[in-house]
């Protein structure tokens, strides 16, 4: 006599709904991390979140749509821990360094969110259709960093003029992070604290 493995769900009741699209979605997110979107299909999404794969189409019409919702999951769930690191910090290098705090935060508690950001990028590069669902998106990210800098124009830290100059070196900064070192939590700590003692002005003296 076999023993049966766990049963899948089918269709779920109204009650448990949400639930299973959230653990859709946090399947997806580290499928799609690991595999990339071209590997992942639904049929494994489908088993690693123990539903059956027609269950999926009950939330998603495609796994486009899925991945475009799990891009959407992952930033709200940055940028409202940016937005309220920032919350009430009035300078620009108090405001960067939270931000930076937090990246490493969110990273310890749960790498695959890096991950998966990190994999979008090489997503995009790859599937037209990746880059024209998921394009709204810059707005927002964008946006948040331009505020901060604009924090800085406005009290002195930042020189009129040298805006895109900060901007291209904050999304450097957090491409790096995100890219090159989120694997690793110390290397990631160690990068963190390297940018905030570079922009403190700390970390490397004038030549003579």
């Amino acid at each position: 006599m076999t023993t049966p493995g766990p049963r899948r769900l089918g269709r779920p009741p109204a009650s448990s709904s949400a639930d299973t699209r959230d653990r859709i979605l946090d399947v997806a997110r580290r499928c799609f991390a690991e595999l990339g979107y071209e590997s992942t299909t639904n049929k494994y999404l489908s088993g690693r979140a123990g539903i059956t794969t027609g269950a999926i189409y009950h939330y998603f019409e495609s796994k486009l749509d899925i991945y475009a919702a799990v891009h959407d999951d992952v930033q709200d769930r940055v940028y409202q821990r940016f937005e309220e690191a920032v919350d009430g910090v009035d300078s620009f290098r108090g405001q960067l360094d939270a931000v930076l705090e937090t990246a490493h935060d969110l990273n310890t508690e749960d790498p695959s969110l890096a991950m998966f950001l990190g994999a979008a990028r090489t997503d995009k590069s790859r599937h037209p259709e990746i880059a024209e669902a998921l394009g709204s998106f810059d707005d927002r990210r964008d946006g948040f960093y331009r505020r901060i800098v604009e924090r800085g124009v406005a009290n002195g830290e930042i020189a009129k003029g040298n805006e895109p100059l900060v901007l291209a070196v904050i999304s450097t900064v957090l491409i790096g992070l995100t890219d090159a070192v989120s694997h690793d939590v110390a290397e990631h700590r160690r990068a963190v604290d390297g940018v905030q003692a570079l922009f403190a002005g700390s970390l490397v003296e004038p030549a003579g």
